[in-house]
């Protein structure tokens, strides 16, 4: 009854993924099978008669089985990335033409094809494997050390700002069979949700290894969004939990703006992190996405809810209480990992109210402002100041609220001192300051350069987030979310 159960898991997953002819056929089928032998399944007064009706139950479920595998083939079949990227350009809702695009997508469909052809060998399956052979390996594992590395390698994509790099992720997640262990997940998410796994097995001799058989488990192929480490404690753990993880079969798929040689530039304690550049690069393809086209700025950005200027805190609130609409505006509390709380000055009907150093000039991470957006779906942020030297530690935690904003579709409404652009203008990049060109006019160079920040990590994360902002006020994005809204409620 176990192999009947399964073969009815899978042929009800084949049958949501695709509804094909083949199934007035494997009806008929299952039919003739019954009817045929309408006797013995209605008779089985002794034992003889009862393993003949065992043995029918057993060809049916062999049959069940064997569509099951020729509907879920069919489905796989001339499937994937890139054939779904070129039905979306001849629906008109991507933009035809970028060669780099079409270039990640012939990766992105290498990948899929070898995952379906090895699909067994990578135990990518969650219904394939049996619980008893589950069972042994887990019982093996804890008296031998095992390792069995997936056959296939996965692909860590880099580029600019708005080449299209989360898209194609996305698109490539949303072709895989849905009965396969994968996950696609920020990473700044997914490192808050190892620190919290690692919490819960304080006490265990190896916790990180414990923390990497549980992500294992769960998800075989995993996609990691915007690959970035700036954090020491996250820098000196990925070593050994990837180590473990690629060691349990994993399989890697991530975007990142940086290429592995340059992750985590000018860290702490680097040359820790270095042997897991070395991991990285054994266990993935490495494919940069080059493209001159920012498609996030295409959309028709508008003022939207971003109001530049000093001393605007009465019209924010004047347009924070048209949005709450009848509703009253009183302080409230949001529960984050751990135990922890964040303090909402303001909130009502899913729209929060903050000043922007309530927010970013106290010691909150990436933790605080996912528990934010579980719980509000549009922030009012007051006065986002011009960023530099002075408060580079306030423009880290704002790259990071705008990147968890834009990862869970939020919605913002704020007042700041310049455009996105201005707002980082102050921020360079080590090599930008070295081109910067020498001032020839009367003003002295320390004047003209007073609070210049040059940070390897903000100079090439501010791109991104000028990027997003702008993305954020355009109509389309305001659309999208006011769609979502709605169908939430």
């Amino acid at each position: 009854m176990r192999t009947l159960a399964r073969s009815l898991r899978h042929t009800r997953l084949s049958l949501q993924h695709k509804k094909c002819n083949y199934s007035g056929g494997f009806v008929n089928t299952r039919k003739h099978l019954i009817e045929t032998n309408t006797g013995s399944v209605c008779k089985f007064t002794n034992n003889a008669e009862f393993n003949r009706f065992r043995y029918l139950t057993f060809m049916i479920s062999r049959a069940m089985s064997a569509d099951a595998a020729k509907v879920t083939n069919a489905d796989v079949n001339g499937a994937g990335p890139l054939v779904e990227y070129e039905r979306r350009i001849a629906a008109g809702e991507l933009v035809d033409g970028d060669s780099f695009q079409v270039d990640t997508l012939r990766e992105l469909q290498r990948l899929y094809d070898e995952l379906v052809a090895s699909a067994d060998a990578c135990r990518l399956d969650r219904y394939s494997a049996s619980e008893k052979a589950g069972r042994s390996r887990w019982l093996w594992s804890r008296f031998i050390p095992q390792s069995s590395y997936s056959p296939v390698k996965g692909l860590y994509l880099f580029g600019g700002v708005g080449t299209g790099k989360t898209m194609l992720m996305d698109l490539f997640f949303d072709q895989l069979p849905s009965s396969w262990r994968k996950k696609r997940i920020h990473f700044h998410d997914f490192m808050l949700n190892v620190h919290s796994r690692l919490q819960k097995h304080r006490g265990v001799a190896d916790p990180l290894e414990a923390v990497a058989d549980e992500i294992s488990d769960e998800a075989i192929l995993l996609c990691l969004d915007e690959f970035m480490v700036t954090d020491v404690a996250d820098a000196l753990i990925l070593n050994r939990l990837f180590r473990q993880l690629f060691s349990n079969g994993v399989i890697l798929v991530s975007t990142s703006n940086r290429a592995p040689d340059n992750l985590y530039e000018g860290g702490l304690q680097r040359d820790l992190f270095l042997p897991f550049i070395a991991t990285l690069k054994e266990r993935c393809i490495v494919h940069q996405i080059g493209s001159s086209v920012d498609y996030r700025k295409m959309t028709s950005a508008e003022q939207g809810f971003y109001f530049i200027g000093k001393d605007m805190s009465g019209f924010l609130k004047q347009k924070f209480q048209q949005l709450i609409g009848e509703h009253t505006a009183s302080p409230q509390e949001v529960e984050v990992v751990m135990g922890r709380t964040l303090q909402v000055p303001l909130g009502a009907n899913g729209c929060a109210y903050f000043p922007f150093e309530e927010l970013c000039d106290r010691p909150l991470g990436a933790a605080d402002y996912f528990g934010l957006f579980k719980k509000f779906h549009t922030l009012a942020l007051e006065g986002v100041p011009i960023l530099g030297l002075h408060n580079r530690t306030a423009a880290y935690r704002f790259v990071t609220l705008v990147d968890v904003m834009y990862e869970n579709k939020g919605r913002l409404l704020c007042t700041a001192e310049g455009s996105p652009q201005e707002l980082f203008e102050r921020i360079v990049t080590i090599s930008d300051a070295q081109h910067r060109a020498p001032r020839t006019s009367s003003r002295s160079r320390k004047v003209d350069d007073f609070d210049l920040c040059v940070d390897n990590e903000l100079g090439f994360a501010k791109d991104r987030t000028v990027s997003r902002l702008t993305e954020m006020n355009s109509k389309e994005y305001l659309e999208q979310h006011a769609d979502m809204f709605l169908a939430g409620k």
